[in-house]
């Protein structure tokens, strides 16, 4: 089975540290971020190649890994000379991808099973299966409620709000990137949505841990000394 990275993202909300070096290159202990999910990715040995999508610096990430042989795997890039978002990247890599396959965000730490998420996804015959992490988080304000006469009948002192959240990691399979348009910028989200639209199933697979988000220089500093302190460990 194929992998595609999606590693061609500008990484604004981690600037300045992303002026001079993608996101995905960022270090996390001794190797960049890149290359732990590269790693993750082939632990279960189910994937023998591995599609990385590219734009912004593209030639630090292609002068790193090359075409993957000191790593064990095959890789390949896609190169678009702009960012496209998610699902606009991902169509860059359709001439690479003739199977099902795995898609994963270039900007976040996996460690959760993914050949488990693969064999659900077979089993259910699914066109999309996506990773859910159970997600908590308490509101900053207070919420008052009203009747149809605005006489207020409760106040709910910053309630906390539960739900599933998308961790960036998906088993698709390939007529997926027939759904995204040829041009321009086209989020995930809008694809998916449109999947639902077809009518063809989507599934989710439910992870409990196994997820950081590198979404910000507070998460990232974060992990980065987690990552570290790790190295002081071996």
């Amino acid at each position: 089975m194929k992998a595609v990275i999606l590693a061609g993202g500008l990484g604004t909300r981690l600037q300045p540290y992303t002026f001079f070096i993608p996101k995905p290159m960022l270090p996390l202990g001794n190797k960049p971020l890149l290359e732990h999910i590269i790693e993750w990715l082939t632990r279960g040995n189910t994937i023998n190649e591995i599609v990385v999508c590219v734009s912004y610096l593209h030639r630090t990430i292609e002068d790193y890994f090359e075409d993957g042989s000191r790593l064990g795997i095959k890789i390949k890039y896609a190169r678009s000379d702009r960012p496209l978002a998610t699902a606009g990247q991902l169509k860059t890599a359709e001439p690479l991808i003739d199977d099902t396959f795995v898609c994963v965000y270039g900007d976040a730490v996996y460690e959760f099973p993914i050949n488990s998420m693969i064999e659900e996804h077979r089993n259910s015959k699914a066109f999309v299966t996506m990773a859910l992490l159970s997600y908590n988080a308490k509101l900053k304000y207070g919420f008052i409620d009203l009747d149809e006469k605005s006489r207020i009948v409760s106040w709910r002192e910053k309630p906390e709000i539960k739900g599933l959240i998308n961790i960036g990691c998906y088993i698709m399979e390939p007529g997926f990137t027939k759904i995204i348009p040829d041009s321009g910028a086209y989020g995930m989200d809008d694809a998916v949505r449109e999947v639902l639209l077809q009518n063809k199933q989507v599934t989710g697979f439910k992870v409990d841990s196994g997820f950081i988000d590198i979404g910000d220089k507070k998460s990232y500093l974060e992990t980065y000394k987690k990552y570290v302190e790790k190295l002081g460990k071996i």
